[in-house]
């Protein structure tokens, strides 16, 4: 076994050093007057006994294992894992925006003020709102943000049975688990035949206690809503309003405002629709705009412009409250201000063009070995249900662990839930056709080997480090520190 292949306890030696710590400088102070009986270890740390050289070449070798987009191709669907500019880094460290605190007087963070209020411009530009909030932290988050301001809404005009909050059975998993932790209960509305919201279920899920409708438009399964102003009308002719789910913006930019098609409430995932990155649980930001008649009702602070002078609006009597502490992540903003800057209006809508174009090259050229879960042209993303004619025991799962020995990242399997063998790919504007086409190629190589070698998709992948966890045992029983081996 090469020595950095090894787990670095096992490299441990006794005696070495990666890093020497200087010299206590000032008065050593018994811990025992600051921390509380018990909050202070007995034993030293069984740390590792490495070299400097050897903890580099650890974590440079932990680094290589990790996929990422400066890899190759993620073309997890729904997710919008996009290229991330890295002048957007750049921008996000500059002395001004990086070394500012949260709590520092207004007077002395008033360019990051500026960028914030800026931003707020332009983001109800893109999507025809009449005025944002900052603060949530991530997507889920802005959707909490959103449902809890239309909650106040509703409250505020006496109207409290409002309680039930319309889904579609395609709907992202947060979007009922967002209902729910708001207080509402959930109802369920069916698709069509083409991946659609079906006006007759919707007709019969409003009534006087509707509170909303959660919709994503382009939908998870991919299609645009056509009947979107036929849908927000029945909303609202029940007393509802109706949210936005931004998870798929990237698809409509400069082409289609939301707020222009009857929504109340939005929110926008700035690190997937705006080039920040995410995964791993951050970071991100999930900012909502409203129309009028909500603004009163958004989460506090705002940030407000008077005169040359801008400031953070912290006296919202009418409120739906605090939901995050400070302003939100002020350097998501800072990277999405950059993408922005950059690319401009016609930018964002050639942005949105290429990403519909890439998703349809992928769907046409797949559909011969896969089959379309969904008739006519794709938005953002194409979404397939399985091979075709695949042999017995072959499934979608075979099709993702195999591609990993192809290099690429797998696309989002098994979701949405309306589609038997799920497969659902979102190439986003960033990829070049070459690469498509090598992403196509190895997808039509798997089909044929389904074929002619089944064995190879049933135990791939080959070669990575981890191969077939069990990953429900994984995600409930998780090992988070290292186990030796018995």
């Amino acid at each position: 076994m090469r020595e950095y292949d090894k787990v670095i306890f096992e490299l441990s030696q006794e005696g070495r050093r990666a890093y020497s710590l200087p010299k206590l400088d000032v008065e050593a102070r018994d811990l025992e007057d600051f921390f509380p009986e018990g909050a202070l270890r007995k034993d030293d740390l069984d740390f590792p006994q490495v070299s400097q050289q050897e903890l580099v070449r650890h974590y440079t070798h932990l680094s290589m294992k990790n996929y990422s987009l400066d890899n190759d191709f993620y073309p997890l669907g729904s997710c919008t894992m996009k290229y991330n500019p890295k002048i957007n880094e750049v921008m996000a460290r500059l002395d001004g925006f990086a070394n500012i605190h949260p709590l520092q007087e207004e007077d002395q963070v008033q360019g990051a003020l500026r960028l914030m209020y800026e931003l707020d411009l332009w983001l109800r530009e893109i999507t025809g709102m009449d005025k944002m909030s900052l603060c949530p932290g991530a997507g889920a988050h802005g959707e909490f943000a959103g449902i809890m301001t239309i909650r106040r809404y509703h409250e505020a005009r006496g109207d409290h049975k409002r309680n039930k909050i319309i889904v579609p059975d395609s709907a992202h998993g947060t979007n009922p688990a967002t209902a729910a932790m708001a207080g509402c209960e959930i109802v369920e509305v069916k698709s069509d035949g083409e991946g659609r919201v079906d006006l007759d279920s919707l007709r019969e899920a409003v009534g006087p206690d509707t509170c909303a409708l959660m919709l994503t438009n382009p939908n998870t399964a991919g299609v645009f809503e056509k009947d979107i102003e036929a849908i927000t009308q029945i909303v609202h002719e029940a007393g509802g309003l109706c949210y936005y789910d931004g998870a798929n913006a990237n698809a409509i930019l400069g082409q289609v405002r939301p707020g222009d098609t009857g929504f109340d409430v939005v929110h926008l995932n700035l690190h997937k629709t705006f080039s920040t990155p995410h995964g791993g649980g951050g970071p991100g930001a999930g900012p909502i705009g409203v129309k009028k008649d909500l603004v009163d009702y958004l989460p506090k602070p705002t940030v407000e412009k008077e005169g040359d002078h801008y400031r953070l609006d912290l006296d919202r009597k009418e409120s739906c409250g605090r939901l995050k502490d400070f302003q939100g992540h002020f350097g998501i903003m800072v990277r999405a201000y950059a993408y922005l800057l950059a690319l401009g209006a016609q930018g964002l809508k050639e942005t949105s063009t290429m990403a519909v174009l890439n998703a349809n090259y992928i769907q046409v050229a797949l559909e011969e070995d896969y089959n379309r879960a969904i008739p006519g042209l794709c938005m953002h993303e194409c979404l397939f249900g399985g091979l075709k004619e695949a042999p017995e025991g072959i499934k979608t799962l075979d099709v993702a662990k195999r591609l990993m020995d192809k290099g690429f990242h797998p696309p989002t399997v098994y979701f949405p839930l309306i589609v038997p063998e799920a497969l659902m790919i979102e190439p986003t504007e960033s990829e070049s056709k070459e690469t498509l086409d090598r992403f196509i190629q190895a997808m039509k190589e798997i089909a044929q080997e389904a074929k002619t070698a089944p064995d190879l998709l049933k135990e791939a992948p080959h070669d990575t480090p981890v191969r077939r966890p069990d990953e429900i045992l994984a995600a409930r029983k998780p090992i988070l520190s290292y186990q030796e081996e018995e």
